[in-house]
């Protein structure tokens, strides 16, 4: 947000010397599948007055990381907020990481550790560190689709990484219902890699259904994310059912900025409070026909158990057969 009402807020005289003193440190990274609340869940936690997040600025601008900083300090001023709060809002951004990290948005599988190159490591830094502000010091981002964890925690050795996790049916589902899901074009199209010779014969199983391949993508991602955190140490990972995430909000919140060490802050729980949070994960049983309802629940079953997500009781159970 370059202008006058941006240069107040960040005076040249001291921001030369706090970029100099401001190091990225315990970076908080939301991970999920897409369509999995992990929107709503940022969005919430970039209230927190010591985030500093990516919003659309860094999109426009990927090479301007100090106009980030100013639009987002600027929502600490209450008419600035009023009046650009419905325009400076956090996301993924991903134009901003392929300015600085190739190919980060669309990999044919996830990244790894091994993928990061030293040019990378210090450009990814250098342009989020300039970001950072004395009391917005909390990087947060958030990505959804490929985990990317092994990548991340290359680049910053101390990330939390926080999961938010969703009952595959009700992400299916929804993923069925957006304009922008590539699963249309069948494996060679869209953003989760060609299918492994297990999973080509799953879906030819289910004749080619896009049900059944919707819900193979959230599978596949899933299994992404089980494999990447086996090499993270356990305590810069924490599990967010979105489920959870949306009765008790205030409590999972707690949890996440406990396990984040960010204090707590009276004005974020009071954002929280006020937020209009309702689950919508047992929709997708309004919106998905009986069949196809019968392709995720047996598709998905083994993964749905391993998250805590029990089958369908006998009396929810369609009586008719999936498409085999």
């Amino acid at each position: 947000m370059p202008g006058h009402a941006a240069r107040l807020l960040d005076h040249p005289e001291t921001t030369t010397v706090n970029r100099q003193m401001l190091k990225i440190t315990k970076p908080i990274i939301i991970i999920g599948t897409g369509r999995c609340g992990s929107t709503l869940f940022h969005r919430l936690l970039a209230t927190h007055p010591q985030m500093m997040w990516l919003s659309g600025t860094t999109y426009r601008y990927p090479d301007k990381p100090v106009w980030n900083r100013w639009a987002v300090t600027a929502m600490d001023n209450p008419l600035l907020r009023r009046l650009l709060g419905g325009k400076i809002r956090p996301g993924e951004n991903y134009r901003f990481w392929d300015r600085h990290a190739y190919g980060f948005s669309e990999p044919c599988r996830d990244l790894l550790r091994s993928d990061v190159s030293a040019r990378v490591k210090k450009q990814v830094r250098g342009a989020l560190e300039p970001m950072l502000s004395p009391k917005r010091n909390r990087l947060l981002i958030k990505i959804t689709g490929w985990p990317r964890i092994g990548f991340l925690n290359e680049i910053f050795e101390d990330a939390r990484f926080i999961h938010i996790v969703r009952d595959g049916r009700a992400v299916a589902s929804s993923l069925l219902h957006v304009g922008f899901w590539r699963g249309w074009y069948g494996p060679q199209g869209w953003r989760a890699g060609l299918l492994s010779p297990e999973d080509q014969a799953t879906w030819e199983s289910y004749d080619r259904s896009f049900t059944a391949l919707a819900g193979l993508e959230w599978r596949i991602q899933m299994r992404a994310i089980e494999a990447a955190r086996q090499a993270l140490d356990p305590k810069l990972f924490f599990e967010v059912k979105y489920e959870t995430f949306c009765e008790q909000p205030v409590e999972t919140y707690r949890q996440v900025l406990d396990f984040a060490e960010v204090p707590d802050s009276v004005d974020f729980e009071r954002h929280v409070r006020a937020a209009s949070i309702r689950s919508t994960s047992n929709r997708w049983r309004d919106d998905l026909a009986p069949g196809q309802q019968v392709i995720l629940d047996d598709l998905l079953r083994e993964d749905l158990l391993r998250y805590g997500y029990s089958e369908p009781a006998a009396t929810e159970r369609i009586p008719e057969t999936a498409g085999r």
